[in-house]
Protein backbone atom coordinates (compact mmCIF):
# COMPACT_ATOMS: atom_id res chain seq x y z
CA UNK A 1 0.00 0.00 0.00
CA UNK A 2 1.07 3.57 -0.61
CA UNK A 3 2.29 5.52 2.41
CA UNK A 4 0.74 8.84 3.44
CA UNK A 5 1.86 11.62 5.78
CA UNK A 6 -1.10 13.34 7.44
CA UNK A 7 -0.20 16.48 9.43
CA UNK A 8 -2.65 17.13 12.26
CA UNK A 9 -3.79 20.75 12.31
CA UNK A 10 -4.33 20.45 16.06
CA UNK A 11 -0.71 21.60 16.35
CA UNK A 12 -0.97 24.36 13.72
CA UNK A 13 -1.18 28.11 14.34
CA UNK A 14 -4.92 28.75 14.08
CA UNK A 15 -4.42 32.48 13.54
CA UNK A 16 -3.13 31.62 10.05
CA UNK A 17 -4.62 28.19 9.44
CA UNK A 18 -5.03 28.52 5.68
CA UNK A 19 -1.36 29.38 5.25
CA UNK A 20 -0.29 26.62 7.64
CA UNK A 21 -2.16 24.05 5.55
CA UNK A 22 -0.73 25.52 2.34
CA UNK A 23 2.76 25.26 3.80
CA UNK A 24 2.51 21.60 4.84
CA UNK A 25 0.97 20.69 1.48
CA UNK A 26 3.87 22.41 -0.30
CA UNK A 27 6.20 20.50 2.02
CA UNK A 28 4.75 17.19 0.85
CA UNK A 29 1.74 16.42 3.06
CA UNK A 30 -0.62 13.88 1.52
CA UNK A 31 -3.65 14.25 3.80
CA UNK A 32 -4.85 16.96 6.22
CA UNK A 33 -5.90 15.48 9.57
CA UNK A 34 -8.63 17.03 11.74
CA UNK A 35 -8.82 16.17 15.44
CA UNK A 36 -12.40 16.90 16.48
CA UNK A 37 -12.92 16.93 20.26
CA UNK A 38 -16.12 17.79 22.10
CA UNK A 39 -15.02 18.19 25.75
CA UNK A 40 -17.35 15.28 26.49
CA UNK A 41 -15.94 12.08 24.97
CA UNK A 42 -12.46 13.55 25.54
CA UNK A 43 -11.35 16.37 27.88
CA UNK A 44 -10.72 19.04 25.27
CA UNK A 45 -12.61 21.20 22.79
CA UNK A 46 -11.31 21.83 19.28
CA UNK A 47 -12.90 22.48 15.88
CA UNK A 48 -16.14 21.87 14.02
CA UNK A 49 -17.44 21.49 10.46
CA UNK A 50 -17.23 25.24 9.79
CA UNK A 51 -13.42 25.09 9.88
CA UNK A 52 -13.41 22.13 7.51
CA UNK A 53 -15.70 23.92 5.06
CA UNK A 54 -13.64 27.11 5.35
CA UNK A 55 -10.49 25.27 4.28
CA UNK A 56 -12.32 23.66 1.37
CA UNK A 57 -13.56 27.07 0.25
CA UNK A 58 -10.05 28.46 0.78
CA UNK A 59 -8.86 26.00 -1.85
CA UNK A 60 -7.41 23.02 0.01
CA UNK A 61 -7.46 20.10 -2.44
CA UNK A 62 -5.80 17.39 -0.37
CA UNK A 63 -8.07 14.82 1.31
CA UNK A 64 -9.41 15.99 4.67
CA UNK A 65 -9.33 13.22 7.29
CA UNK A 66 -11.73 13.86 10.19
CA UNK A 67 -11.24 11.95 13.44
CA UNK A 68 -14.33 12.33 15.61
CA UNK A 69 -13.52 12.14 19.31
CA UNK A 70 -17.12 12.96 20.13
CA UNK A 71 -20.34 11.38 21.32
CA UNK A 72 -22.84 11.12 19.77
CA UNK A 73 -21.34 10.92 16.29
CA UNK A 74 -24.06 10.61 13.65
CA UNK A 75 -25.02 14.28 13.31
CA UNK A 76 -21.37 15.34 13.12
CA UNK A 77 -20.70 12.66 10.51
CA UNK A 78 -23.36 14.27 8.31
CA UNK A 79 -22.08 17.79 8.97
CA UNK A 80 -18.43 16.99 8.26
CA UNK A 81 -19.20 14.97 5.12
CA UNK A 82 -21.34 17.85 3.85
CA UNK A 83 -18.53 20.30 4.77
CA UNK A 84 -16.06 18.54 2.47
CA UNK A 85 -14.40 15.77 4.47
CA UNK A 86 -12.94 12.85 2.50
CA UNK A 87 -12.39 10.42 5.37
CA UNK A 88 -14.26 10.17 8.68
CA UNK A 89 -13.45 7.93 11.64
CA UNK A 90 -15.21 7.52 14.97
CA UNK A 91 -14.81 5.49 18.15
CA UNK A 92 -17.13 2.45 18.44
CA UNK A 93 -17.69 3.24 22.12
CA UNK A 94 -19.12 6.63 21.11
CA UNK A 95 -22.10 5.41 19.10
CA UNK A 96 -25.03 3.15 19.94
CA UNK A 97 -25.12 1.67 16.44
CA UNK A 98 -21.68 1.16 14.87
CA UNK A 99 -22.96 -0.27 11.60
CA UNK A 100 -25.42 2.60 11.13
CA UNK A 101 -22.68 5.19 11.69
CA UNK A 102 -20.43 3.47 9.16
CA UNK A 103 -23.24 3.46 6.60
CA UNK A 104 -23.86 7.17 7.21
CA UNK A 105 -20.26 7.93 6.22
CA UNK A 106 -20.26 5.68 3.18
CA UNK A 107 -23.64 6.96 1.97
CA UNK A 108 -22.01 10.37 1.60
CA UNK A 109 -19.14 9.04 -0.52
CA UNK A 110 -16.54 9.37 2.24
CA UNK A 111 -14.11 6.72 3.43
CA UNK A 112 -15.22 5.19 6.73
CA UNK A 113 -12.85 4.44 9.58
CA UNK A 114 -12.98 2.99 13.08
CA UNK A 115 -10.77 4.61 15.72
CA UNK A 116 -9.42 2.45 18.52
CA UNK A 117 -8.12 3.86 21.81
CA UNK A 118 -4.99 2.27 23.33
CA UNK A 119 -7.12 -0.01 25.55
CA UNK A 120 -9.82 -0.73 22.94
CA UNK A 121 -9.61 -4.36 21.78
CA UNK A 122 -9.23 -5.39 18.14
CA UNK A 123 -12.24 -7.65 18.65
CA UNK A 124 -14.39 -4.55 18.12
CA UNK A 125 -13.57 -5.00 14.43
CA UNK A 126 -14.80 -8.60 14.18
CA UNK A 127 -18.12 -7.91 12.48
CA UNK A 128 -17.33 -4.71 10.57
CA UNK A 129 -13.93 -5.24 8.94
CA UNK A 130 -15.51 -5.78 5.54
CA UNK A 131 -17.47 -2.52 5.84
CA UNK A 132 -14.69 -0.04 6.61
CA UNK A 133 -11.87 1.54 4.61
CA UNK A 134 -9.36 2.18 7.37
CA UNK A 135 -8.60 1.63 11.04
CA UNK A 136 -7.19 4.48 13.12
CA UNK A 137 -5.06 3.08 15.93
CA UNK A 138 -4.48 5.61 18.68
CA UNK A 139 -0.94 5.34 20.04
CA UNK A 140 -1.73 7.87 22.78
CA UNK A 141 -4.86 8.38 24.84
CA UNK A 142 -7.03 10.84 22.89
CA UNK A 143 -7.67 14.39 24.02
CA UNK A 144 -4.38 16.25 23.71
CA UNK A 145 -1.57 16.75 21.22
CA UNK A 146 2.12 16.36 21.96
CA UNK A 147 1.90 13.09 23.92
CA UNK A 148 4.51 10.34 23.94
CA UNK A 149 4.01 7.25 21.76
CA UNK A 150 2.78 4.22 23.74
CA UNK A 151 5.27 1.50 22.81
CA UNK A 152 2.96 -1.50 23.03
CA UNK A 153 0.95 0.10 20.21
CA UNK A 154 3.42 -1.54 17.81
CA UNK A 155 2.21 -5.00 18.81
CA UNK A 156 -1.39 -3.90 18.37
CA UNK A 157 -0.61 -2.57 14.87
CA UNK A 158 1.03 -5.90 13.96
CA UNK A 159 -1.97 -7.90 15.19
CA UNK A 160 -4.32 -5.57 13.35
CA UNK A 161 -2.37 -6.06 10.12
CA UNK A 162 -2.49 -9.83 10.59
CA UNK A 163 -6.25 -9.65 11.11
CA UNK A 164 -6.69 -7.62 7.90
CA UNK A 165 -4.45 -9.92 5.86
CA UNK A 166 -6.29 -12.99 7.12
CA UNK A 167 -9.67 -11.46 6.26
CA UNK A 168 -8.67 -10.55 2.71
CA UNK A 169 -10.25 -7.12 3.16
CA UNK A 170 -8.67 -4.01 1.67
CA UNK A 171 -8.32 -1.92 4.83
CA UNK A 172 -5.61 0.64 5.57
CA UNK A 173 -4.04 1.24 8.99
CA UNK A 174 -3.66 4.80 10.23
CA UNK A 175 -1.73 5.58 13.41
CA UNK A 176 -2.03 8.76 15.46
CA UNK A 177 -0.08 9.84 18.52
CA UNK A 178 3.56 10.57 19.27
CA UNK A 179 4.79 9.87 15.74
CA UNK A 180 8.10 11.45 14.74
CA UNK A 181 11.16 10.88 12.61
CA UNK A 182 12.67 8.59 15.27
CA UNK A 183 9.85 6.02 15.34
CA UNK A 184 7.90 6.31 12.07
CA UNK A 185 9.88 3.51 10.41
CA UNK A 186 9.05 0.99 13.12
CA UNK A 187 5.37 1.98 12.90
CA UNK A 188 5.44 1.38 9.15
CA UNK A 189 7.19 -1.97 9.61
CA UNK A 190 4.44 -2.98 12.06
CA UNK A 191 1.86 -2.53 9.29
CA UNK A 192 0.69 1.08 9.15
CA UNK A 193 0.57 3.15 5.98
CA UNK A 194 -1.08 6.43 7.10
CA UNK A 195 0.93 8.43 9.63
CA UNK A 196 -0.60 11.31 11.58
CA UNK A 197 1.95 13.77 12.93
CA UNK A 198 1.17 17.05 14.65
CA UNK A 199 3.84 18.58 16.84
CA UNK A 200 6.62 16.69 15.02
CA UNK A 201 5.78 18.74 11.92
CA UNK A 202 4.22 22.00 13.10
CA UNK A 203 6.70 22.50 15.95
CA UNK A 204 9.70 21.72 13.73
CA UNK A 205 12.07 24.35 12.32
CA UNK A 206 11.19 23.30 8.77
CA UNK A 207 8.01 21.60 7.59
CA UNK A 208 9.82 20.61 4.40
CA UNK A 209 12.66 18.96 6.27
CA UNK A 210 10.39 17.20 8.78
CA UNK A 211 8.12 15.69 6.13
CA UNK A 212 11.05 14.87 3.84
CA UNK A 213 12.81 12.94 6.62
CA UNK A 214 9.61 11.09 7.54
CA UNK A 215 9.09 10.05 3.92
CA UNK A 216 12.69 8.88 3.70
CA UNK A 217 12.18 6.72 6.78
CA UNK A 218 9.10 5.00 5.34
CA UNK A 219 10.26 4.73 1.73
CA UNK A 220 10.63 1.20 0.39
CA UNK A 221 14.00 -0.39 1.05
Amino acid sequence: MKNFIAPSILSADFSKLGKEVDDVVLAGADIIHFDVMDNHYVPNLTIGPLVCNSLVKYGVKKPIDVHLMTTPVDDLIIQFCDAGASMVSFHPEATQHIDRSIELIKSRNCKAGIALNPASPLSLLDHILDKIDFILIMSVNPGFGGQKFIKNSLEKIKKCKEMIDKSGCNVEIEVDGGIGINNIKSIKEAGANIFVAGSAIFNSDSYDEAIKKMKQEISSD
